[in-house]
């Protein structure tokens, strides 16, 4: 063991939304178990949503564990709720150098902690690149993307120079248009432009979530190394051909059944949630009290809004199932608007349904009533339904969601997609499919393959993201 002089601290700087807090959360865990010093980087709003949440004494819980703040730059605000995604982009890229630089001087100053040896930073943060060149020391960007995902933006800039982006008006923005193949980004077969994240189909060349993409793609050239949450079985050819063109890039998921595994969850450290949202637990008691498989699981993720009208949409979609459903409904997850279905939907599916505004969604997804999952298709609960047995019925919103649904469909063939204007009676048709019918049966068969094929990549000393785990640590942050 080294002494304490001697220990490797890692800074870690998630991007300050709540899927990607998660995952790097996760990370710094697995590093602390590995004898690394942590010190994790929230922004000063999201830090104090940890601390209205969980009392002011929530997270001193651990001395070699520490938690820090810089300002994300916006106006200051105490309501919990997503900050606006265009505006905090650009406001971190211009903001955050100076604070994040200042903070970690302040850390190599003090003799009650180890020097910084190395940052693990999401790789939407890459203004982190700097501080690590200016102090010498490594610095892994972790893409909390798909590995396909991460691929399409890595190519955002052939969009602009075969024309095909942005687009001249939004008059481009029809079926016929979105349909154009997209068949020259190497290892990724059978795409369209509607496959592509969705900031591909700006109007304006000076789009912020465009230029964004385009410039943190491409620092991303500049890492000692890339890590991403996925497993190689899941994304091989799209991982081996990164290979060819990026800095080591490494699979290392799925990232919480590597911590599931290394922390017992009534540990100090196990304990420690990094949700922003209050999870309302109750509902595995609920889950408990139902068959296998019965279980419909309704969640659209952190980030995603919709109109009133989708809402009630779903709602009457669902009660028309006749199936028993979990039904995640965030206060803000109505554009403008407090969420709320509609009485009579409450009244018609009294016994047949649960509420929450938050869960702990990782037990939900391995809790043996849940039979299907109607997502967003972000990248955290694809992977968790993934390595839960679990189909999707899938739902895009934005950014490489659209990607993670054209593979869950067409590549691993766990989900089916439903339309981007909702109608109840669709709802209705593909949850009856993916609960009971012969090509929900198909994708459930599929989601058990790819749940062993998870299980496998992180067996202890031998699975392929365990090994590459390993890789990272000593090859890439110790320098062994």
């Amino acid at each position: 063991m080294r002494s304490r002089a001697q220990k490797p601290h890692a800074v870690c700087v998630p991007y300050p939304a709540q899927g990607h807090i998660n995952p790097m959360f996760k990370v710094a865990k697995l590093l602390h178990e590995k004898g690394f010093h942590v010190t994790f980087i929230n922004t000063i709003y999201n830090h104090n949503r940890f601390l209205r949440f969980r009392g002011p004494n929530a997270l001193d819980g651990i001395p070699s564990f520490r938690f820090e703040s810089i300002p994300d730059g916006l106006p200051d605000t105490d309501v919990d709720t997503t900050q606006d995604i265009p505006t905090l982009c650009e406001s971190t890229i211009k903001n955050c150098l100076a604070p994040f630089k200042e903070l970690l001087r302040r850390i190599n100053a003090g003799d009650d902690v180890p020097p910084v040896s190395c940052i693990v930073s999401d790789g939407c943060m890459s203004f982190t690149l700097d501080a690590a060149e200016e102090l010498g020391v490594p610095e892994v960007l972790f893409w909390t993307t798909s590995a396909c995902g991460f691929l399409a933006y890595l190519h955002f800039y052939r969009f602009i120079e075969k024309g095909l982006s942005p687009l001249k008006d939004e008059s481009y923005l029809t079926k016929e248009h979105l349909d154009t193949k997209i068949d020259w980004i190497p290892s990724m077969r059978n795409l369209r432009l509607r496959d592509i994240p969705s900031f591909i189909c700006a109007t304006n060349p000076e789009d912020i979530m465009l230029n964004f993409f385009i410039h943190e793609a491409d620092r991303a050239k500049h890492a000692s190394a890339i890590i991403l949450n996925t497993f190689d079985d899941l994304e091989h050819d799209v991982i081996q051909y990164m290979q060819s063109i990026l800095p080591p890039i490494y699979s290392i998921g799925p990232l919480h059944l590597l911590v599931k595994r290394e922390f017992h969850e009534d540990s100090e450290l196990g304990r420690m949630g990094s949700n922003l949202w209050r999870e309302e637990s109750e509902c595995l008691n609920w889950l408990d009290t139902k068959s296998p498989n019965s279980v419909v699981y309704v969640n659209f993720g952190s980030l995603p809004v919709m109109s009133a009208k989708h809402l009630v949409e779903f709602a009457w979609g669902l009660a028309a199932t006749r199936k028993d459903f979990l039904w995640v409904i965030r206060p803000d997850l109505v554009v403008g608007d407090v969420a709320m279905v509609p009485p009579e939907f409450l009244i018609e599916t009294m016994d047949c349904r649960m509420l929450a505004s938050w869960c702990p969604q990782e037990k939900v997804l391995s809790h043996p009533a849940v039979g299907g999952f109607l997502t967003h298709s972000g990248w955290n609960s694809t992977l968790e339904s993934l390595s839960s047995g679990v189909p999707m019925v899938c739902w895009p919103f934005f950014a490489e969601q659209r990607t993670n649904c054209k593979f869950c469909c067409d590549d691993w063939e766990v989900g089916i997609e439903v339309g981007g204007d909702v109608r109840r009676e669709e709802v209705e048709a593909v949850v009856r499919e993916l609960m009971d019918g012969e090509k929900g049966k198909k994708m459930r068969k599929k989601a058990e393959e790819w749940q062993h094929l998870a299980e496998e990549a992180i067996e202890l000393n031998r699975g392929s993201s365990e090994l590459n785990f390993e890789m990272v640590v000593n090859k890439v942050l110790l320098g062994e």
